[in-house]
């Protein structure tokens, strides 16, 4: 793995060994989390399929900039980290987005242009309310343990699992993924939830693919196929997952799809 540095973002990157696409890939990180979540098996498996896969750690996240001005920064100040990162790569990649990174993608086709772009347990573009009041219905003790986190309360291991994992992960891991995550900007979640949805006749649209997780607790199926209608698009809801879909034991059922979507679309 290669650890650069884009300006102040920290990007991961895998490189194919042998012969590469000539698009490369850039994996966007959802809420709470940071560019180490793609690289657990995602970057060098995508690089084994011959794909140069990217990972940014968006500002206030992981290694990039800004870790004590986190609440300061929007969803638009994430777009602007997606295309610093754009700029900087020799061709225009493939847009990647898991959850918040799918809303960033989605805002920045507002004003910018992709080859394709893959929305993974996306915040639909109809904002992060819907999944809420769902959410207070199906799983309250959860609803409140994210508000409390959203407050500066410490997360508690048991609210990750819930909220990530379909999976019983093992505890080791589990373990390490609780101390890797972190909070989020309050500006972003409410930017998600009312102040900064994307608008539809601002967008360029490009070859889009939809995905989300049977059992994702916090961005259900319901909430994915209402992203996919919107764009016009199919959604394809995959078999045995939760929410953290890269992050699964069985993150290849996440992962083949994506890949046989990029082939499709001889990218």
């Amino acid at each position: 793995m290669n650890r650069a540095r884009f300006g102040d973002l920290e990007v991961l990157c895998r490189t194919p060994s042998g012969p590469a696409h000539e698009t490369p890939l850039l994996f966007i990180h959802g809420a709470y989390t940071g560019a180490w979540c793609w690289d657990e098996f995602f970057l060098n498996h995508f690089a084994e399929q011959g794909y140069a896969a990217y990972a940014v750690s968006l500002s206030g996240h992981g290694k990039s900039r800004g870790r004590v001005y986190l609440d300061t920064f929007s969803i638009a100040d994430y777009v602007n980290d997606v295309a610093e990162v754009v700029a900087r790569l020799p061709v225009p990649p493939v847009l990647i987005g898991h959850s918040m990174g799918g809303m960033v993608i989605q805002k920045y086709l507002e004003e910018h242009t992709a080859p394709g772009v893959v929305l993974m347990s996306s915040v639909p573009p109809q904002g992060l309310l819907g999944s809420a009041f769902g959410l207070a219905f199906a799983k309250p003790h959860l609803l409140g343990d994210l508000n409390s986190i959203m407050g500066g309360g410490q997360p508690q291991m048991d609210t990750l699992r819930d909220a990530m994992f379909y999976e019983t992960i093992e505890p080791a891991r589990l373990q390490r993924y609780y101390h890797l995550c972190q909070p989020e900007s309050h500006r972003a979640i409410w930017d998600m939830s009312l102040f900064a949805l994307p608008s539809l006749s601002r967008m360029t649209l490009p070859p889009m693919l939809v995905l989300g997780a049977e059992h994702d607790v916090l961005i259900p199926p319901d909430q994915v196929k209402m992203t996919a209608r919107t764009y016009g698009v199919p959604a394809k809801i995959l078999p045995g997952l939760g929410h953290g879909m890269m992050m699964e034991s069985d993150w290849r059922i996440a992962a083949e799809p994506v890949i046989d979507w990029l082939k499709s679309q001889d990218l």
